[in-house]
């Protein structure tokens, strides 16, 4: 065994840990398994590793020159982040009423769940619908679906039968299809946008510009775009050390929250991951107001009151989910920065509805405002009845 090996070990011993940390150093592959199993990582595993980098600093401080055969804790401790099992969180303070709490959100999963499925069934069987405007509405409903199962198991799972665990990878799939369904969800607002600027401002043509081929491209674009973006955001969190506690605010895994509690540096993540939001979300928002701003341009040249009042009535819906993304954003970001005063509860109610308030509103807006939607879904309604 090297000499820095044995002064590591004898340093550590005298502190009255045995930690998991020391078995691998030791190169002691049976030692290190049964470590594994008799001791728990979670509480200990930042003071030891603290502890044993110190130790081993301060050796190699005092031979200069001599190498530690490549092993290193960090190497050590990011062979082993995916054993990790955070602990996710319900309504703090309010646990003993989640049962009850958890009825309001079933009823918003039901509404969710049935309302995007009816408008997806009615696109794909009615004829009438297929248009580039019900195309890009289909685009909507997908990803209001996506969101909302992706959060669905977890957040129901903490209300229902208060399961809290969730391991490193799946809170990391989790985090991944949460954000990748925001962004495809801004990416479709700016594409329904674009098409009714086009159906505005140069009607005859509006069929031959989208068309099907290039409307499917436009869905595989938006598919790519969201995950090139944002599978680095997820890479990197891989490298991080988790070593202090692993309790989540949420009910689910969020990409600022997951990197609280990082005890390594966490600068290159927050950097990515603002960067890919920027680039999506704020890119996407930005485009939106632009094309905003010509169609109101377009239809207030238009000489006839009547043709004014037409032109504008077809982009109220859009408007409407356009509304609906962005103010519960911004309502989270205020609630963040300025709200650190409130209770816990009033931070983890107003999450928890931000991601759910779109996938319930889209349909009940189309449906409400937009004249071939709800005839299509009456249709279908009564033909199930007859």
């Amino acid at each position: 065994m090297a000499t820095w090996k044995k002064e590591v070990f004898l340093e550590v011993m005298k502190s009255d840990y045995i930690p998991v940390i020391v078995s691998k150093i030791l190169g002691s592959e049976d030692l290190y398994a049964e470590c594994k199993r008799q001791k728990s990582r979670s509480s200990l595993a930042g003071e030891m590793e603290g502890k044993v980098t110190q130790y081993e600093h301060s050796y190699q401080q005092r031979v200069p020159g001599k190498k530690n055969d490549g092993l290193s804790i960090s190497n050590f401790w990011n062979t082993t982040s995916t054993s990790i099992i955070f602990l996710l969180t319900g309504v703090p303070g309010l646990e003993a009423f989640h049962t009850w709490i958890s009825i309001p959100f079933c009823f918003l999963y039901i509404t969710t769940l049935s309302g995007n499925s009816l408008i997806l069934f009615a696109i794909v069987t009615q004829p009438s619908l297929h248009e580039p405007m019900y195309y890009f509405l289909s685009m909507l409903s997908t990803t209001d679906l996506g969101l909302s199962i992706s959060i669905l198991v977890t957040m129901l799972g903490i209300f229902w039968f208060y399961v809290r665990e969730i391991s490193f990878n799946a809170c990391l799939s989790q985090m991944f299809f949460i954000q990748l369904f925001i962004v495809m969800e801004s990416s479709v607002l700016l594409a329904m946008a674009f098409g009714r600027f086009v159906a505005i401002s140069n009607p005859l043509r509006y069929a031959t510009i989208l068309t099907d081929s290039r409307i499917a491209q436009i869905g595989v674009a938006i598919v790519i775009r969201g995950t090139l973006r944002l599978t680095p955001v997820v890479a990197l969190l891989k490298r991080l050390s988790f070593c202090h506690s692993h309790v989540l605010h949420h009910s689910y895994c969020f990409h600022p929250d997951v990197m609280k509690l990082s005890c390594t540096e966490t600068r290159i993540s927050n950097a990515v991951g603002l960067t890919a939001m920027i680039s999506t979300v704020g890119v996407d928002s930005i485009l939106i107001l632009l094309s905003y701003i010509l169609i109101i341009k377009t239809v207030l040249s238009i000489a006839s009151p009547e043709e004014k009042k037409k032109a504008f009535s077809t982009c109220i819906s859009h408007i409407g989910a356009v509304a609906i993304f962005c103010l519960p954003l911004i309502s989270l970001s205020f609630v963040h920065r300025f709200g650190k005063q409130a209770p816990a509860y009033v931070h983890t109610m107003i999450a928890n509805t931000y991601l759910l308030i779109s996938p319930v509103m889209n349909p009940n807006i189309y449906s409400v405002k937009t004249k071939q939607i709800r005839r299509a879904v009456i249709k279908i309604l009564h033909s199930k009845d007859t």
